[in-house]
């Protein structure tokens, strides 16, 4: 995805007027050859800066708006993935129906939306992480690799993409994990609540647990969100691409959300087993309870296959998918819609 910033010098092209993208080249001004590259390299920075702004901004605005629409789907995948990981937390009807009932009759209807803060407060920063680091990260390669002006090659351009994405996920869940450790124990609380909130279940992990019990499951995390990031930024930049190719004056929230939602099945069909594992690894020890799970990430993959079936390793892959199409296309359209916005504010000179 490219960031288009506004910088003061627009150029007509397609239907009208579009900000001037930094790929592009220079910025036309008046005077000297003194004064041009003077006003030149003020206006390249300032466009760097106003993209910066907008990535961040954009990027986790979309993750917020994403996860709260969808929060229902995400806690009831929460609670099939941990089914049978302990016996009093075992589902009694392995469907979606029964559960959602369930939730509201014991819990209420807002119990959906349980741990919705600390997802929040999780995906600002994960999502504007992301999003900024795949943007940074693909230009650095493109410049390592010399492909600032070969887009004709379209195999490499995938491979940028994909190592770009893996990359941007791998360093927005390493900056952000404790938060999603917490978010998982929160959202998988039924009944007897525990964690009476983010810092709480902070202060109570670190306490009961140590600090390294902040960052359980990390293996299993960084193994998986690499991939699941690399496979969703690649299919959805390279179909995007292709769209807008083959029909430009389609509408970009459409394009977005289509191949955004393409993007996330994709995604968390190749990565749900490392996404499953990941959710018991870190409601290891939660609560006093004893450890389940003692061999490591393999060891685990092991034990669950052993005692469930290889049918254990994609328990809530149903709401997982339901969930995946709204998500990951209104993360996509949201981000895209806020660059145009934000990209629409005059900066200040």
């Amino acid at each position: 995805m490219q960031t288009e910033a506004r910088v003061g010098v627009v150029v007509e092209g397609g239907g009208g007027q579009r900000a001037l993208n930094s790929s592009h080249g220079g910025v036309v001004v008046d005077g000297g050859p003194a004064h041009k590259f003077v006003a030149q390299k003020r206006a390249l920075h300032q466009q760097s800066q106003i993209g910066t702004v907008s990535q961040l901004v954009a990027g986790g605005i979309a993750g917020a708006v994403s996860k709260t629409c969808t929060a229902p789907l995400a806690r009831l995948t929460i609670l099939f993935q941990v089914q049978g990981m302990h016996s009093d937390v075992t589902l009694r009807k392995a469907s979606i129906f029964h559960e959602a009932s369930r939730i509201i009759r014991e819990e209420g209807f807002r119990a959906f939306w349980k741990g919705n803060l600390v997802t929040i407060a999780h995906r600002l920063p994960y999502s504007s992480i992301s999003f900024y680091a795949f943007e940074r990260y693909k230009n650095l390669l493109q410049h390592f690799l010399g492909m600032e002006s070969q887009r004709e090659n379209v195999g490499a351009d995938v491979f940028i993409r994909l190592l770009g994405g893996g990359l941007a996920g791998i360093t927005a869940a390493s900056l952000t994990y404790p938060l999603d450790l917490v978010r998982t124990r929160l959202a998988a609380q039924t009944n007897v609540i525990y964690y009476r909130g983010i810092w709480h279940a902070l202060r109570t992990i670190s306490r009961e647990e140590g600090v390294f019990g902040l960052y359980k499951g990390l293996g299993a995390t960084l193994l998986g969100v690499g991939p699941n990031l690399a496979i969703s930024f690649s299919v959805y930049d390279t179909l995007r691409s292709y769209w807008k190719t083959q029909r430009p004056d389609d509408s970009t929230v459409l394009v977005s959300l289509a191949c955004g939602s393409i993007s996330g099945i994709a995604s968390s069909t190749a990565t749900f087993p490392l996404d499953l594992v990941r959710r018991r690894m870190q409601l290891e020890g939660a609560g006093g309870r004893a450890r389940v799970y003692t061999t490591g990430l393999f060891g685990t993959f092991r034990y669950i296959i052993r005692t469930e079936g290889l049918r254990g390793l994609y328990r809530g892959i149903l709401p997982e998918y339901y969930k995946v199409v709204p998500s990951v296309g209104i993360v996509f359209m949201t981000y895209e819609k806020m660059k145009q916005i934000l990209s629409d504010i005059p900066a200040n000179s």
